[in-house]
């Protein structure tokens, strides 16, 4: 049951901002109710695309407890927990109230870039302590750290019963395809890319934590559950569709683009908080026109 409401459409929630840099709720309600009711199959609060590393420990609790009151049990929810102390995170885990949490994402520690060891036992005192299940997060163009097929294989067949899967963003085709082949079947591989979750998907991926389906949750959500169905054809023709947003996305940083996108779409401000600016005048026409094209 666990692994099952994991499959498909995850999205990773941004965080809008009002003007002054304060949180807009009125906004993020918007937003949540965009991506239900356009079938994604789980919300992920607190990633990357939430601007976590920007929000204090009273604003995140107040996502949390904002997202839950929303989403009003419609989706299962996944919060991110990471990072490069494992007693800091043990702590937060210990601390955090799991009422509304179906799982946490924990990303690779970041920064120190511990060996595979350290990775190992990182991610084991993670999944002691947690008491729901846990998904590995592995972005190493973020993190300075890769979690190797190898770890990731140990990890999945000694904690089986807590580790349930791992959002691979690492791009590298040959260490996600020795994951799929010698994973257990309790265990889960989850695109954290959105242009290649459909070649993943055909290789034995389960889906995908995306930053598109805040912005598209329809088609892009349908796209994946074609792709689930061995539906390929008329996923492609989906993902085709797409192809300039996944580029648009991510030219000039992730959540900058899909920032653009919702403004353009009337479902939130362009605001993000420093170290993160808006993207450029001409990429912000060039999402405009795009937007206004397709509707």
């Amino acid at each position: 049951m666990t692994k099952s409401i994991f499959k498909g459409t995850g999205v990773a929630l941004a965080t809008p901002f009002r003007n002054d840099g304060s949180i807009d709720f009125s906004a993020l309600k918007k937003l949540v109710n965009h991506v239900i009711e356009n079938g994604v199959d789980y919300l992920v609060v607190l990633g990357t695309t939430g601007e976590t590393p920007v929000l204090s420990r009273d604003e995140k609790r107040a996502l949390v407890d904002f997202v839950h009151e929303v989403n009003n049990g419609r989706c299962p929810v996944v919060m991110g927990i990471g990072g490069n102390d494992t007693t800091s995170v043990i702590n937060s885990i210990r601390e955090t109230d799991f009422q509304s949490i179906d799982a946490i994402l924990s990303v690779a520690p970041y920064y120190n870039k511990p060996g595979q060891e350290g990775l190992y036992l990182h991610f084991r005192k993670i999944a002691e302590a947690s008491p729901v299940p846990v998904i590995l997060y592995n972005v190493p163009g973020r993190t300075g750290s890769n979690i190797s097929a190898d770890t990731t294989l140990r990890l999945a067949h000694d904690s089986s019963r807590q580790i349930i899967a791992v959002k691979e963003a690492s791009g590298n085709f040959a260490q996600v395809t020795a994951i799929l082949k010698d994973m257990p079947d309790s265990f889960m591989v989850i695109s954290g890319d959105d242009a290649i979750a459909l070649p993943l998907i055909s290789l034995g991926a389960s889906g995908v934590i995306s930053v598109i389906a805040n912005a598209y949750p329809g088609e892009f959500s349908k796209m994946i559950r074609l792709a689930l169905g061995n539906n390929i054809e008329e996923a492609r023709e989906i993902y085709y569709k797409l192809m300039p947003v996944f580029d648009m996305l991510f030219t000039e940083g992730n959540p900058a683009g899909l920032k653009a996108f919702l403004e353009v779409m009337g479902i939130s401000q362009n605001h993000l908080r420093l170290p993160l600016v808006p993207v450029s005048d001409n990429l912000y026409e060039k999402i405009r026109q795009f937007v206004k094209a397709g509707q």
